[in-house]
């Protein structure tokens, strides 16, 4: 994960190499030794991811042109930030270390589930995870990531979400698949997580961002580093508005292209299922960078 970048291209390699003396464990040996179970643990997956996004950034961000916006999935936020100079690759990479911690501790406190809803539309799966929430019924599960308008996670107590997932199937959905998580992230389970992030979030170093970012939470353009620290503690309860984040992307820029950083190209997928025909282009791994550069 990100070697080859590191073996290409020396501004990856001294990205990687910063953001392990900025941790309180490096990160690299787990991202390309493994083993692969301790990486998939989201206190290591977190800034592994990031450091993958800081590198291909640091590589190929003179080249970029005019960006005029940017927004990230999840995580993928503090990626975003640190394309807008809000935040230095090793202040974001402390961040989502601790972020990471964060929801572990608080999905081994109170255990979550959560599941993918295909082939149902979103607004359908809002009002059942709504109607199965209450009514006596154990625990609670809301809507956690809106991925195209017909791909949405739920997340919530075990019982809830399984209760919603069947629902849901009783309402037509093609499938519903349960995910390999640590606790029901972008719900009011991460409540604990989102009081400590504040604290750590308050100490950071937060500049102006230099083009608007898009937060998840609201879908709205983030100007000032203010309202930055203020909507990443929203978004660890609040719900991935992803198709309507994209649509805000679109409006800020029309006719733009769009560039996904770092590592795989889900967001490539769901961007195509959102936007008629958008302009794409992947930048993760050394051959891809190289096609760019070249």
């Amino acid at each position: 994960m990100g070697r080859d970048l590191a073996e290409a291209f020396a501004p990856a390699r001294a990205t990687f190499e910063a953001i392990d003396a900025a941790l309180d464990q490096p990160i690299t040996p787990v991202m390309w030794e493994g083993p692969e179970e301790l990486l998939q643990r989201t206190e290591y997956a977190q800034p592994a991811i990031l450091a993958h996004s800081a590198a291909v950034l640091a590589t190929v961000g003179d080249r970029l042109g005019l960006v005029q916006g940017a927004a990230g999935h999840s995580l993928g936020e503090y990626s975003a930030y640190v394309a807008a100079g809000t935040f230095s690759a090793t202040a974001a990479a402390r961040l989502v270390r601790t972020r990471g911690r964060l929801m572990s501790e608080a999905g081994a406190r109170r255990p979550g589930a959560m599941a993918a809803v295909l082939g149902l539309p979103s607004a359908e799966v809002e009002r059942i995870c709504r109607d199965s929430t209450g009514n006596g019924d154990p625990g609670m599960v809301v809507a956690a990531n809106l991925n195209t308008a017909d791909q949405t996670v739920i997340s919530g107590d075990p019982a809830a979400v399984i209760r919603a997932g069947e629902a849901c199937k009783a309402a037509g959905a093609k499938r519903v698949q349960p995910l390999k998580v640590s606790g029901a992230f972008h719900s009011p389970l991460m409540a604990p997580a989102a009081l400590g992030l504040r604290a750590v979030l308050d100490r950071a170093d937060c500049g102006e961002p230099r083009f608007p970012v898009v937060a998840n939470a609201t879908a709205e353009p983030v100007r000032t580093a203010r309202d930055a620290r203020r909507l990443l503690i929203e978004q660890l309860t609040a719900p991935v508005r992803w198709v309507d984040c994209v649509h805000r992307l679109a409006e800020l820029a029309p006719g733009a292209g769009y560039v996904e950083i770092g590592p795989g190209t889900v967001l490539g997928g769901l961007l195509k299922r959102i936007l008629p025909e958008p302009e794409y282009l992947s930048l993760g791994t050394a051959k891809e960078v190289e096609r760019f550069l070249a």
